[in-house]
């Protein structure tokens, strides 16, 4: 079987080795790399449909119940960042692997897990599992390809995947919830798990020595870095789940402010930063990165209003609420055949800023029209999972490409970080919006008529508040994207998009 090496550059001497010329010749290691992100979209869907189950069977209180999915969100987003440097230093497939045997022992430890808190270790062992292994799926990706054709496609099929997980999630969770115990849920990763270290190990060859970087690791860095991300995540949490009025949520936002100031001033400082700050400058990075953050903010903003909306304000059950979202899942899946040729027809760059202008138009529409009628709630989810289809694959793509060749992971792992972050933060500013004008438990049902005025009055406030905040990010990667073209226009670039 034969495999291929995932270098910038092509190597001389043994190692030396044809790039694959289509996806099929690399078939091997894009069905290790979509197991991978397949698994990561699995898990964040298909255990929710079962937490009811799960606390009657371990008797897990409501805020158990919430780090059992929490636990596994806070701990994959804030080692992401320390996985991406360590790969990019040890190998990136190696870090793979390894995180790939570690998702498939925690996943058998979910056989005997008796308690809510042995769950919740088990969550955060495979939260650690998602950090070593994600960013390095699309690092491998882009290795592996030597045009950014081939990238996009490949980048493509393997998102494609994970967005099927992530919509079939809950209901393969719900139809195997009525034949078999909620364990077999986690369990199904130990299969996934093997799969994708078969391919990996098989179809991708070992990182060349020299796509790597030999600077000692800034573990101080790493520290600092996981605490602010930890921290940013939380907060949301907290404002959503305690209120404004409460002082957690206010000293965890401190915190995570006073981690972020400390994470920069020792990249700065340091002689071998986790992250040269520098990097961060560059403009296909920065652009790309403001693309992802606008993404992030509007889509999560957009996915909790809807939700509050159709089942507590309309009254629709949580099935019917389900097809209520349905559009967005159809376009997710069915618009993969025609990113390529959007991309082939418009570049990398114009296809960034107007898939990302698509996604905030859409939280735009829902924020002044969703109160009038389905069909703009339907719109404004088609023009946003439309702009996802797009924006998920070539913004990632536009930051790898703008990195040196031995930073593409934690660039990478920069991307999904902003995402992360970006999409509590939606959250959180939805929640604490509805928590500011909306009076009384927003669960008790039904409404009063003022309360309602309250809800679409806070909905259009929250909206409109997103959308600003996630326009200007769009207007600010625009700019750069074009201080990245006149860059490119100066000089000779090989980062190029060709068909």
């Amino acid at each position: 079987m034969s495999s291929f090496i995932v270098s910038g550059k092509r190597p001389s001497g043994p190692r030396a080795t044809t790039a694959p010329r289509s996806l099929r010749e690399a078939w091997v290691a894009l069905a290790g790399l979509s197991a991978v992100f397949l698994f990561e979209m699995l898990d964040n869907s298909i255990l929710n449909v079962a937490l009811p189950v799960i606390g009657r069977e371990l008797h897990a209180s409501t805020t158990a119940l919430q780090w059992v999915t929490g636990a596994y969100a806070v701990v994959f987003g804030g080692l992401m960042l320390a996985f991406g440097a360590i790969a990019d230093r040890f190998g990136r497939r190696r870090i793979m692997l390894l995180g790939l045997v570690l998702l498939g022992v925690a996943s058998l430890a979910t056989a005997v897990v008796t308690t809510p808190e042995q769950l919740i270790a088990v969550r955060a062992t495979m939260g650690v599992a998602a950090a070593m292994t994600t960013p390095g799926s699309m690092a491998l990706a882009f290795r592996l390809f030597g045009e950014d054709g081939l990238r996009v496609r490949a980048l493509t099929l393997i998102s494609t995947v994970g967005l099927v997980g992530l919509a079939i999630g809950p209901t393969a969770g719900g139809l195997v919830l009525a034949i078999a115990p909620w364990q077999v849920l986690l369990l199904v990763n130990v299969p996934i798990a093997a799969i994708a270290f078969f391919c990996v190990r098989y179809g991708i060859a070992a990182d060349d020595p020299a796509g790597l970087h030999h600077d000692p690791l800034d573990v101080p860095g790493m520290l600092l870095g996981t605490a602010a991300i930890v921290l940013t995540l939380l907060a949301p949490t907290l404002f959503v789940d305690e209120g404004s009025g409460s002082w957690a949520p206010w000293a965890t936002t401190a915190a995570a402010a006073a981690s972020v100031i400390c994470f920069v001033l020792r990249e700065r400082r340091a002689r071998h930063p986790l992250l040269d700050l520098k990097l961060l400058a560059l403009p296909l990075v920065s652009s790309g990165l403001a693309y992802k953050a606008a993404a992030g903010l509007a889509t999560a903003g957009l996915g909790y209003m809807v939700t509050l909306q159709l089942q507590l304000d309309w009254g629709w059950p949580p099935a019917l609420a389900a097809l209520g979202m349905l559009p967005q899942v159809v376009v997710l899946i069915a618009g993969s055949p025609f990113v390529d040729p959007f991309v082939r027809r418009v570049g990398l760059d114009r296809a960034a800023w107007t898939s990302t202008a698509a996604v905030v138009s859409g939280l735009a529409v829902y924020g002044l029209l969703g109160r009038f009628g389905y069909v703009w709630i339907a719109l404004a989810l088609v023009l946003v999972a439309a702009g996802m289809r797009v924006v998920g694959v070539v913004a990632g793509l536009n930051v790898v490409r703008g990195l040196p060749a031995n930073r593409t992971t934690i660039g990478t792992a920069l991307v999904d970080t902003a995402s992360q972050v970006t999409s509590g933060t939606g959250i959180a500013v939805t929640g604490t919006i509805l928590a500011l004008l909306f009076t009384g438990g927003i669960a008790a049902y039904p409404w009063s008529p003022r309360q309602t005025g309250e809800f679409h009055q806070a909905v259009t406030t929250a909206s409109l508040t997103l959308t600003v905040v996630a326009a200007a990010l769009v207007a600010w990667g625009f700019v750069r994207t074009r201080r990245a073209a006149g860059d490119r226009a100066a000089g000779p670039h090989d980062g190029e998009y060709t068909a």
